[in-house]
């Protein structure tokens, strides 16, 4: 039987001393001077970025959109670039997935079997069904957005829902009620959550309601997050993506 992803997480985890997962964003208008704004500045740039800190991580998350907006020519970048990451290091896949059955097998497939990424980002939106293609591979592995890191996230996430009793749930904010329902899909396996370092009160009581999943932690860095409060929410299988 495969090794499982959170099996793998560990043990690069432990070779690399750390919880990091990097983020690979290449935004074109915000690349440093002398590295244009066309694919090949940003895949220069982006290699940068790789030999300087994937040695130090234990994953690598790339945004997709950036490379996809490139159309082929910008995924045989992005596979150029993974194929440069140190042996182990793992690739979870920012794509923000999720659809009807037959739709999201074919998401997971072309993630898993054609990039070959070993986690993928997925949305709650469609509910379980839409995202269960997703999570059958015991070698492979989807974080659900939970409580993201952009400004607007409220509009939504933060309205209350009344409460459910079939499922012990009293009456929460909505990414209380994705996370709660996460952790009833099986918590440890192949599904974590996505919870912004940027909300580290929601992080603790998401931490509360799902102790046994692992968190993708975005936002530290850039967008604002503090490690501290990631680290201290839960166990090392939470870790931050810069």
């Amino acid at each position: 039987m495969s090794e499982g992803y959170l099996d793998r997480l560990a043990v690069r985890s432990a070779a690399t001393g750390t919880v990091l997962c990097l983020g690979l964003d290449p935004d074109p208008t915000a690349l440093p001077p002398g590295f244009g704004s066309d694919l090949p500045g940003i895949e220069r740039f982006a290699a940068l970025v790789l030999e300087a800190a994937a040695p130090y991580a234990a994953a690598v998350k790339p945004n997709l959109a950036f490379f996809e907006a490139y159309g082929s020519a910008g995924m045989a970048s992005l596979e150029r670039l993974l194929a440069r990451l140190p042996a182990g290091t793992l690739v979870v896949a920012d794509a923000k997935r999720g659809d009807i059955g037959t739709t999201a097998a074919r998401q997971a497939t072309a993630l898993f079997e054609i990039l070959g990424a070993d986690a993928v980002t997925v949305n709650p939106y469609l509910g379980e069904e839409a995202i269960r293609p997703l999570l059958e591979r015991p070698d492979r592995f989807a974080y659900v957005l939970c409580r993201t890191t952009n400004p607007g996230a409220g509009e939504l996430q933060s309205l209350v829902v009344e409460a459910d009793p079939s499922i012990d749930a009293p009456a929460e904010p909505l990414h209380a009620r994705v996370a709660r329902r996460v952790a009833g899909w099986g918590p440890g396996g192949t599904v974590g959550l996505v919870v912004g370092a940027t909300a580290p009160a929601e992080l603790d009581a998401i931490r509360r309601i799902g102790p046994g999943l692992a968190f993708l932690v975005p936002g530290v860095g850039a967008q604002g997050g503090e490690i501290g409060p990631v680290l201290a929410a839960g166990p090392a299988t939470a870790y931050p993506a810069g």
